[in-house]
């Protein structure tokens, strides 16, 4: 959306941490936004960065298609920090050497600090010998000319060095100081932005909002604008956000696609109409889109129909009301990520409904004010605009709805059985206390049917899969440890009131290496 801050650039080499960087980096008030690692240099100096962050990856640097950088980058006069494979590739490529480490260091290492400026500023004392959390099999056997050692673990000589040549500002960590399990990580970031690249931390949501307002206005000029609503904290935001650009010009579109949870167009259309003055539109389309999905299997075909099948609501819509020539989508960065593989090596995981499946032509010019913003951050902003927390504590629901928790063809059948089991779940999870506790708690229907008892007869029905999960920002979700007591009401219920499934199971992974959702 055109933001005048200073901004730190983070080059991806395929870390399953990447985004942890660009994440602790903003949390610090500091505006980061991530790149892949082969974006030329001219485009890199297009942004003015005021520092860049080599991220880690899973290549030794000495592979044969090792991922790498010109070497003029290092040499721009732009403060770098390289972390884990960005520090060998620094080693690498400025003359040093990079080998095999005799013992895989991975998890825990206590750091010794023997340089307590720049980097480490503030590690006297108590924090003078912090837990640092390592993944590598390489390590640095000699360090490139003109660079000298500030830190070491039992296993790493060279943990952490800079440059001795002030002009060229080069850090480099063999750990990795944006996850939780390094003590005080986040301060060794805000060494390297407010001290070593000078920036200083005026990237808030209030700034967002009134810049991201402001530039919505500027696009649209008189335009009159569409928003995709959905009743989720992101759609909201996105709609309030441009309600406050263009004011009675904004008209918001809820679409019963009936793939929803059990009353949830009633609740959403009642909420909306009780905090906001917006104009909204419901369009009961359950029949079209159900009747399009009811012979695929693949979830990657259910989405981009369902998001070509949007598309071509509201297009009809804005054909009957007076043309809007704008769509509003609350996009958030996550969905960008796993949508598109464009942060180095890393690979397309799923297509979003709003981003891969939209269609490449539409009448519409998209508006995503959200787009570069993770979870946290927009019901941060949602609170600066005012919205409620029943709204803002909503655990995301996706765009393309039940049809990816029903695991193989859509039917009318097989909704109502997911959807009970869903409403199940939500009750069960809010009765014991641990709805705000979680990121997401849902029902699955699997393609499997299995034998079972029921008042003395066989039977042969569906298996229905529990997933919660806790998480921060849906980048990455650990699997949530639900007391034995809710999972067995929750089991007991389903199996009782749910005609049609006879066994419950708990999916018990993280993510990664699965997903959240599980199409």
């Amino acid at each position: 959306m055109g933001f005048q801050h200073q901004r730190i650039l983070v080059l991806d080499f395929g870390s399953q941490y990447t985004q942890l960087i660009a994440r602790r980096i903003r949390e610090s008030h500091v505006y980061s936004e991530i790149l892949p690692y082969n974006v030329p240099l001219a485009r890199i100096l297009e942004y003015r960065p005021a520092g860049l962050v080599l991220s880690g990856g899973p290549a030794s640097v000495y592979d044969r298609k090792a991922p790498s950088i010109p070497k003029p980058i290092l040499d721009a006069g732009v403060p770098i920090l390289g972390i884990c494979y960005g520090m060998q590739l620094v080693t690498h490529l400025l003359g040093g050497s990079v080998a095999r480490a005799a013992h895989r260091e991975y998890g825990p290492a206590t750091l010794l600090i023997d340089d307590h400026t720049d980097l480490f500023k503030g590690f006297e004392g108590a924090t003078g010998h912090p837990t640092a959390w390592m993944s590598h099999g390489d390590r640095i056997e000699r360090m490139p000319p003109g660079f000298r050692a500030i830190a070491r673990t039992a296993n790493s000589p060279v943990a952490a060095m800079k440059t001795t040549d002030r002009d060229r500002r080069i850090y480099c960590l063999q750990f990795h100081p944006e996850v939780a399990h390094t003590e005080n990580g986040a301060a060794i970031l805000r060494n390297f932005v407010y001290d070593i690249c000078g920036v200083k931390p005026d990237w808030t949501m209030r700034s967002f909002k009134a810049e991201t307002i402001a530039a919505i206005r500027d696009q649209v000029g008189t335009g009159k604008l569409l928003c995709a609503l959905s009743g989720g904290v992101d759609s909201s935001v996105a709609a309030v956000l441009a309600h406050e650009a263009v004011g009675d010009r904004l008209t918001c579109l809820f679409v019963d696609h009936g793939l929803l949870r059990e009353g949830e167009a009633r609740l959403v259309c009642e909420t909306f109409a009780k905090h906001f003055k917006i104009k909204l539109k419901l369009i009961n389309a359950s029949s079209r889109f159900i009747s399009l999905l009811e012979s695929v299997n693949d979830p990657e075909r259910k989405r981009k129909i369902i998001g070509r099948a949007f598309i071509k609501e509201f297009e009809s819509f804005a054909q009957r009301a007076g043309k809007a020539a704008w769509l509003v989508q609350g996009t958030l960065y996550p969905d960008v990520i796993e949508s598109v593989s464009f942060k180095g090596p890393s690979a397309t995981i799923k297509t979003h409904h709003n981003v891969g499946g939209l269609p490449s032509r539409m009448r519409f010019r998209l508006i995503e004010p959200l787009r570069e913003l993770f979870k946290d951050e927009v019901r941060e902003l949602g609170r600066e605009l005012g919205l409620p927390e029943e709204i803002i504590g909503r655990q995301p629901f996706p765009g393309p709805g039940l049809a990816i928790r029903i695991l193989g063809p859509v039917t009318k059948e097989r909704l109502g059985i997911v959807r009970k089991a869903d409403a199940i779940v939500e009750q069960e999870i809010r009765k014991a206390g641990y709805y705000d506790r979680v990121w997401q708690a849902f029902a699955v229907l699997l393609p499997v049917k299995t034998v079972g008892v029921m008042g003395d007869q066989r039977t042969y029905d569906n298996v229905v899969a529990v997933r919660a999960v806790t998480s921060v920002d849906g980048m990455t979700a650990d699997w949530a440890r639900l007391p034995a007591d809710v999972l067995g009401s929750i089991s007991t219920r389903i199996i009782n009131e749910v005609k049609g499934v006879n066994r419950v199971v708990f999916d018990i992974s993280s993510k990664p290496p699965s997903t959240i959702e599980w199409e």
